[in-house]
């Protein structure tokens, strides 16, 4: 019996990942980044944590590459455009997160986004009461593709892995939530499942209303 869920954050709850997107490209064309080579990591990048990604880029920028000041940069003007437009919610969160509460299920929360950022995001979106657990980025020590991140989630709700949902967007974060054991969804936002994250997701969708129904429907 599943008694809790575990959300990702930014392309699950929050359409958040184009706004990424778009602000990693600014900033590669600031820094005369070559843009094609950064197109193409985009998709390892996202869930990932920002040690991971600081290896990933330096390995094809060159180990002179200062990754932290580049994401420094990209992040704080993402802030100011969030600050200035909002941050729009994906469809069905509300109506799922409603859901569950009603039903009895406790609600978790394993990003690779750092408390302050996500802490903002979720509480001026009115949605950080709903959860029970709440694992911010920087806390374990080894990040999503890891399992560390959703086993220490489960930890904090008092749950078991089995008796888990993990709802992922990445690529990492569906490797990460099918490694801690949990019975694992991957709802499509811009990251396309690959053959590894098909193999690890137990079901790819394209809505959070999927997982609604999923719900209402049982899972053995």
């Amino acid at each position: 019996m599943k008694k809790a869920v575990v959300f990702d954050m930014d392309g699950v709850i929050f359409d958040s990942e184009k706004l990424y997107r778009k602000h990693w490209m600014l900033s590669a064309k600031e820094y005369n980044l070559d843009e094609s080579v950064m197109v193409t990591l985009l998709d390892r990048i996202a869930g990932a944590t920002k040690d991971r990604n600081e290896l990933l880029m330096k390995e094809h920028f060159g180990e002179d590459f200062d990754y932290m000041v580049f994401r420094e940069a990209t992040m704080n003007r993402m802030d100011e455009d969030i600050a200035e437009n909002g941050l729009d919610l994906k469809p069905g969160v509300r109506e799922l997160f409603n859901y569950l509460k009603s039903h009895g299920y406790l609600i978790g929360l394993a990003t690779s986004t750092y408390k302050e950022r996500a802490e903002k995001n979720l509480k001026r979106a009115g949605l950080i009461s709903y959860f029970d657990g709440i694992m911010y980025g920087g806390i374990v020590a080894k990040g999503k593709p890891a399992p560390d991140i959703y086993e220490h989630a489960c930890q904090i709700l008092g749950v078991n892995p089995e008796e888990a949902i993990g709802i992922e967007d990445s690529i990492n974060g569906v490797i990460s939530s099918h490694a801690a054991g949990l019975y694992t969804v991957m709802v499509v936002d811009l990251v396309k499942p690959n053959e590894e994250a098909l193999q690890a997701a137990d079901q790819v969708y394209d809505s959070l209303f999927e997982v609604k129904k999923l719900l209402e429907n049982g899972i053995d």
